[in-house]
């Protein structure tokens, strides 16, 4: 079943040059930002901010990427064998500004499986959060820094931010759960 297109590429694209501003603002005092991607859809939105970060200011952004599959607290009924791919960090996190990146913000529980990671290695100066999409339903406190779109949804719903590096196309998309 097709579900309802609710951001287009062009509207995702203006909303990460948005997002990228935003962040630019927030750490105007900082020379280098570190956006971290977290896998799967967070890495390619993480690597759209870099660019335009640099496109747009003259900070310096780095970015990494990171898997959060051994960190998730519903590791063991989710996952009989969970299939673990490579974290891609290649500066030391201690004092670093942090902003992790994720595609949508529901329950929270990636983005604390994140901080935990991110905590694993080390103690950055600061942590904030960019999401394309926060779509409320929280378990746990926790809200992001950056959100591209809110969008309120039920608990049958779902939100699929598409990218063109796994889904040959930039758009969100909301469905109903079958």
């Amino acid at each position: 079943m097709e579900g309802k297109i609710i951001v287009d590429a062009p509207t995702m694209m203006r909303t990460l040059a948005r997002l990228s501003h935003e962040i630019i603002e927030k750490n105007a005092e900082k020379e280098t930002i570190y956006l971290v991607g977290i896998k799967r859809r967070g890495v390619p939105l993480a690597k759209l901010l870099c660019e335009n970060i640099k496109k747009f200011s003259d900070m310096k952004a780095v970015l990494g990427e990171l898997d959060i599959t051994l960190y998730r607290d519903d590791l063991s009924e989710k996952y009989e064998d969970p299939k673990v791919s490579e974290t891609n960090i290649t500066f030391d996190v201690n004092g670093k500004h942090i902003v992790l990146v994720d595609d949508v913000l529901y329950t929270g529980r990636t983005a604390r499986a994140a901080m935990d990671a991110i905590v694993s290695m080390g103690r950055p100066a600061s942590v904030q959060l960019a999401v394309m999409v926060d779509r409320g339903h929280r378990e746990l406190p926790i809200s992001a820094n950056y959100v591209g779109k809110n969008i309120p949804t039920s608990k049958e719903e779902f939100v699929s931010v598409k990218v063109e590096e796994y889904d040959g196309v930039y758009e969100v998309e909301l469905n109903k759960k079958q």
